[in-house]
């Protein structure tokens, strides 16, 4: 009953969004001069990212609305040395990486949300089982170079940021919304709406508030061979609430979120035979997979100017998440003496019969007492801290700066207090056969403290802005064991404790050698942190970067090579590696390299009687390998050159449309070359290969009357099914045709 409130709920603001807009306004940036997180972030639009002190893409609003993608696998596709191993085929669990760092769960890159690490524990554990849903974001940016030394903890590949709807972008007085409603095949729906303005209190100050609510739900594209629920729905509500001085020099803003999901999800694939007959199939052993996600998070946010010269921002925030994956963990082996993963049965059900068996649960079959081990993956997080960023506007002669210092203390933790129960098959049914007891499983917690500092300044000489940065972060990482079983957690069994301290170098520079020519380039360090308990090194790297920009009012073009030479690469075993090991164990890669080139391009065609035509582009080569040989339970047997994983050599996307003002059409063509699941060299495997693929989408908008149209996108639209990943256990399948239609609006 409280799905079916929240979701009429979310469609009333949604419609009444549409019924009351009167035109259409124009996309605004969410960033501007009286937006509470101007000292924050990377940029404000995509001019400023010329300057900024590495390469720097964003999408903005009206990028990010020509298709409305909920999937943030497709939204990134756009952005070049962005690396994606799809996993459920909808962007419920990205893999995201940036320039050859690791794409398990996005752990080896920073996540933001308005300024904010988004990770459930950042530190502690930054394994992404909670990601901000693109549908509701204004603005998403990807900050490669140097420029990723602002953030942290994670400087390896990258920052990747969204960006809320803001209050209001209207004049004061005026109310601003938006709202959609879309349904589709598969039983896709999405219900979102927001609604906000600023009043004048008198007294030079304004007031402000806005709520947003989005509900998104599919009923999955895989079918269990015996039925049972494949799909997901999330409800995600945000409110605001700000008070500013009216010239917009002071303001502070108050942000809520609560987001809650469900989701049948698995990390079962399927046998390379079976992924051939039938990708979308899932074997009975998947029944009883479902994952709950309960998340809320606060943000107080205040920036003042201070003259003409300097301002400051502050924000205090915390996120609390509560996640529970109850998911098929392995079966048991043949001899009764031990367990076997699901990825060794599925690499070869030959030589593991009784445990294939077991999962597939063929009609009439009858599996082994308590063979199918199933487990309560529950986790408790929470994240905390204030971070504050002084900026100055200064000149020395005829040399300008702009000089940021900044300071944050966070904390985090991940509490682990799981159990497992066992089942047999019966006729394609699970049956529970032993129940466990809480904790039996695991019992511990990891915590994290840290202080990061960074200090940056952009120096324009002329036509030459360099931008020489330096963060320290210093950080507490602390692990806590129990007794299996011991809820109260009276005497721990183990405590772990280890200090890290890191100082991380970068400049980058631009040379504007014409209107339109300008040279980049840059350097610096690259630093991940280790886990609670681990005792390896951090993963280090020295990345480097060089290119140009070329570009005027209609046109741009830019190519920059890239290097991230590893000094230490890190791998962490997470549930989602497939990989047979204790989760949270990190192991050593040694050194290793990842190189490349990124093109991206785009030109606004004129095409005559108000039409225009909007091409875009975006090329990644990488080439990432191994540089010394070793056996790892991780890794595997690695001999010195073999390729990384899950990084294809070859990524390309073509975007083109026509825009003929009240309609428009728009097509985009996404090409990933065949890659390597697992380590490795020459040619690869079929029982190795992730599927080659080209996918096209398609969306097409129509005003039907000021402010409201219609609107409908495809996905997938010639229907191409393809292997997408070998993790967590087994072929997995990018989702086929999907389509989405339906009306939005804006005021």
């Amino acid at each position: 009953m409280q799905i079916k409130v929240q979701a009429v709920s979310l469609g009333a603001l949604a419609w009444c969004a549409m019924m009351s807009a009167p035109a259409i306004a124009h996309d605004a940036d969410p960033v501007t001069d009286s937006d509470p997180l101007g000292g924050i972030v990377v940029t404000a639009n995509r001019e400023d990212a010329d300057k900024a002190g590495g390469s720097v893409h964003r999408l903005d609003e009206e990028q990010l609305r020509t298709f409305s993608y909920g999937d943030i696998n497709r939204v990134l596709r756009q952005v070049p040395g962005v690396t994606l191993q799809e996993e459920d085929g909808l962007g419920l669990r990205p893999n995201i990486g940036i320039r050859g760092s690791g794409t398990d769960r996005s752990a080896r890159i920073v996540v933001m949300e308005d300024g904010v690490l988004a990770a459930p524990a950042p530190y502690a554990a930054p394994a992404a089982y909670y990601f901000p849903r693109v549908a509701r974001m204004v603005g998403v940016e990807v900050a490669k170079g140097p420029a990723a030394i602002k953030y942290g903890p994670s400087t390896i590949g990258g920052a990747l940021g969204f960006f809320s709807t803001p209050i209001s972008d209207k004049p004061v007085g005026e109310m601003s919304g938006r709202g959609e409603i879309l349904a589709g095949n598969y039983g896709g729906a999405r219900l979102h709406g927001a609604l906000g303005g600023w009043q004048t209190l008198g007294a030079g100050l304004e007031a402000g508030a806005m709520v947003e609510g989005l509900y998104e739900r599919s009923d999955g594209f895989k079918r269990i061979d015996i039925g049972g629920p494949t799909g997901f729905r999330i409800n995600d509500v945000v409110a605001k609430a700000g008070l500013r001085s009216s010239d917009g020099r002071h303001i502070v803003e108050f942000k809520y979120q609560t987001y809650d999901e469900r989701s049948d999800e698995t990390y079962l694939g399927l046998s390379l035979a079976d992924f051939a007959a039938d990708p979308d199939r899932r074997y009975n052993a998947s029944q009883r997979d479902v994952m709950n996600v309960g998340h809320s998070g606060y943000q107080l946010t205040w920036r003042s100017r201070i003259g003409q010269a300097l301002d400051l921002t502050t924000v205090a925030y915390r996120t609390d998440t509560a996640r529970s994956w109850y998911k098929l963990q392995d079966v048991r082996n043949a001899a009764n003496t031990g367990w076997t993963s699901m990825a060794d049965v599925l690499a070869n059900p030959a030589a593991n019969p009784l445990a294939f068996a077991d999962i597939v649960g063929a009609p009439g079959y009858v599996g082994r007492t308590g063979a199918l081990r199933v487990r309560d993956n529950n986790r408790l997080y929470q994240s905390m801290g204030i971070q504050s960023v002084l900026g100055a506007d200064f000149t020395t002669g005829a040399v300008a700066h702009r000089l940021e210092l900044s300071a944050r203390y966070h904390e985090d933790f991940e509490d682990r207090l799981q159990q497992e129960d066992r089942y047999r098959m019966v006729d394609g049914r699970m049956v529970r056969t032993t129940t466990g007891v809480r904790g039996t499983q695991d019992n511990r917690r990891g915590d994290a403290r840290a202080w990061a500092f960074f200090a940056q300044d952009r120096i324009t000489a002329g036509p030459v802005v360099l931008t020489p940065g330096l963060r320290y972060e210093t950080i507490q990482l602390e692990q806590t064991r129990w007794a299996l079983g011991d809820v109260a957690r009276a005497t721990p069994t183990a405590n772990v404790r280890r200090r890290v301290d890191v100082w991380i170098p970068g400049i980058g520079a631009t040379v504007r050698l014409g209107d339109a020519v300008s040279l980049v380039g840059g350097v610096h360090r690259g630093f991940a942190a280790p886990a609670p308990g681990s005792t390896i090194d951090p993963e280090t790297s020295w990345n480097y970067e060089a290119g140009v920009r070329l570009g005027q009012s209609d046109w741009r073009l830019e190519a920059i090579g890239f290097l991230n030479d590893y000094n230490n690469l890190v791998g962490t075993c997470t549930a989602s590696t497939g990989v047979t090991c204790d989760l949270g164990d990190q192991f050593s890669g040694g050194k290793a390299d990842a190189s490349g080139v990124e093109v991206s391009g785009g030109y606004d065609l004129k095409l005559g009687g108000g039409w225009r035509a909007p091409l875009a582009l975006a090329y990644t080569y990488t080439r990432a390998r191994f540089d010394t040989s070793f056996v790892s339970s991780y890794f595997g047997n690695v001999t010195r050159g073999d390729r990384l994983p899950y990084l294809p050599p070859h990524q390309l996307t073509l975007t083109a449309g026509i825009d003929a003002g009240p309609a428009r059409l728009t097509a985009t063509a996404n090409h990933v070359s065949a890659t390597r699941g697992f380590a490795g060299s020459g040619a690869i495997p079929a029982a190795e290969r992730i599927d080659a693929r080209t996918v096209v989408d398609l969306a097409g908008e129509v005003d039907l009357m000021p402010g409201i149209s219609a609107y409908a996108t495809v996905q997938n639209l010639f229907d191409d099914r393809y292997n997408v990943a070998f993790s967590p256990a087994g072929a997995r399948p990018g989702a086929p045709r999907l389509a989405l239609a339906g009306l939005r609006a804006r005021f």
